[in-house]
């Protein structure tokens, strides 16, 4: 049974504002920092999924630098969200200023985070909500307790007590040493925070209006809320550093990434997959893996690429948004948007472009190309290969060297080869033709027609042979017998002796 307690325990907050504004000039980049990806994601991305899940009514980004790409990821990825302009970066405390403008009188907690700490997710921010509302405070803070803590603001308490927090740029000595900082991550009461907001000043080292200072208002006594029974500023410690973890240069993206990545293939491993080499594996979240799959070394599975039992991927194989079957194996190929049936062999060398069909059973060999093509069950096409726009039958064998010619320079046009046929090497299907079923392609033909069952074609010049002429060839070239070979200017050194 759910009691009134446990609904409003687990019930949606009021808003979450996710600051966005920030220059990023560290990142060395012309483009927004925040679109830098996290496995796979840009790091926008991570902060919107990890916001949505306390179920806000209200969930605003405050955008500012570069805010054109900023809103245009935005309206891709989150077309819901509200957007709030901080035209002029005045600190966090002016930046929830510009998104409390637009959301009118607020009842509840507002959630403050930022889109730059992209391992932070929906399940720390839930446990601050949770401790938020046991404590009946009228701000509470997420902190983590680092070795090192420069360039963080400290957590100041009396007691359990939390009493302020001081930047590091305005902390003393004795401050400095405190190893507990501000994630910058916080829930405050809503009538609390609009009044701190509008009391804040400017008069600091960075001439900002910290957000910081209203925990210290809110400590202090100098604002409440709504809410006689809520006073002073609470904090929610996490164990787990990565989550309190900001991303402002490329040094700090790869590590995040790194950690990212080793924590998504930890979980598969300990799922039942054979990891070679996780040093060399990269492996994005939305990736689906079945039992006993093993995944060799300098693999990237990306996107929503699923893969069935038994299946060995890799060395040196990169599948985005692909669909491998079970017992599947590819080695050194790039396939993307790809289906491979269960029992299918690729590679090496090969390359699966978009709109590729691979049905149970199939050989896709070395340097084999295909493209929007449709492989039938048990075909074989064993090297150097392009397959474009073709749809083959089962039981189809595709020679060394074969085209599938799909485009004249103004349109593309679909070829099909049916069930059992067979392709000769070096064969040019130029589309659109229909080879039936059981029809032979001889070697070296260019089709330009379409072929009925089990017919021969061959399409090519009548060869020619002249008897003796590579004997007479010979006989022309060869230097005379008593020739002196330094009289060949092909191969002369000149000495001193010849000059003496």
């Amino acid at each position: 049974m759910t009691t009134t307690s446990d609904q409003s325990q687990s019930s949606g907050v009021a808003a979450v504002i996710v600051l966005a504004a920030g220059g990023g000039t560290r990142m060395r980049s012309k483009r927004s920092k925040l679109l830098h990806e996290v496995a796979g994601r840009p790091m926008l991305s991570w902060a919107v999924n990890a916001a949505r899940g306390l179920d806000p009514q209200h969930l605003v980004v405050v955008v500012g630098h570069l805010r054109d790409q900023v809103e245009a990821q935005l309206a891709e990825d989150a077309p819901d969200v509200v957007t709030a302009v901080q035209a002029e970066q005045k600190g966090t405390g002016h930046a929830v200023a510009c998104a409390l403008e637009g959301l009118g009188d607020l009842t509840g907690e507002v959630v403050v985070t930022y889109a730059d700490v992209p391992m932070l997710n929906t399940q720390t921010l839930q446990d601050l909500v949770r401790a938020h509302r046991s404590a009946h405070t009228l701000a509470t803070v997420l902190t983590a307790e680092v070795p090192d803590p420069t360039g963080y603001g400290r957590v100041l308490r009396n007691g359990e007590e939390v009493v302020g927090i001081v930047e590091h740029k305005d902390a003393d000595d004795a401050q400095r040493r405190i190893r507990e900082i501000n994630s910058g991550i916080y829930v405050f009461d809503a009538a609390a925070l609009r009044r701190g907001v509008a009391a804040l000043s400017n008069d600091n080292a960075q001439g900002e209006y910290y957000l910081t200072d209203v925990v210290s208002m809110a400590a202090s006594g100098q604002i409440h809320g709504d809410d006689p029974a809520r006073h002073g500023v609470g904090a929610h410690r996490t164990d787990d550093l990565w989550q309190t973890e900001g991303v402002n240069d490329r040094v700090q993206l790869s590590r995040v990434n790194a950690e990212m990545n080793r924590r998504i293939l930890e979980k598969w491993m300990r799922a039942g997959v054979t990891i070679a080499d996780p040093t060399s594996t990269w492996i994005q979240p939305d990736v689906d893996l079945g039992q006993d799959v093993t995944i060799l070394a300098g693999s990237s599975l990306n996107g929503a690429t699923s893969i069935g039992s038994g299946a060995v991927i890799g060395p040196e194989t990169t599948l985005t948004d692909c669909e491998v079957g079970q017992d599947v194996v590819v080695r050194r190929t790039e396939a993307t948007l790809a289906v491979l049936g269960d029992g299918v062999r690729v590679g090496p060398w090969a390359n699966l472009r978009p709109g590729t069909v691979l049905d149970q059973d199939t050989r896709i060999g070395a340097f084999v190309e295909t493209k929007n093509a449709h492989l039938g069950a048990g075909t074989s096409v064993p090297r150097l290969v392009y397959a474009g726009d073709v749809v083959i039958g089962t039981d189809v064998t595709v020679g060394a060297g074969a085209v599938f010619a799909n485009n004249d320079g103004r349109t593309t046009s679909t070829t099909s080869v049916g069930d059992g046929a067979f392709v000769g090497s070096n064969v040019v299907v130029v589309a659109p033709v229909t080879i039936a079923p059981g029809a032979f392609l001889a070697a070296g033909s260019a089709i330009t027609e379409d072929v009925p069952a089990d017919s021969l074609a061959i399409a090519r010049q009548r060869g020619h042979i002249s008897t003796g002429w590579a004997a007479r060839h010979r006989e022309q070239m060869a230097p005379p017998a008593d020739s002196d070979p330094r009289s060949d200017t092909r191969n002369h050194i000149s000495t001193p002796e010849d000059h003496s």
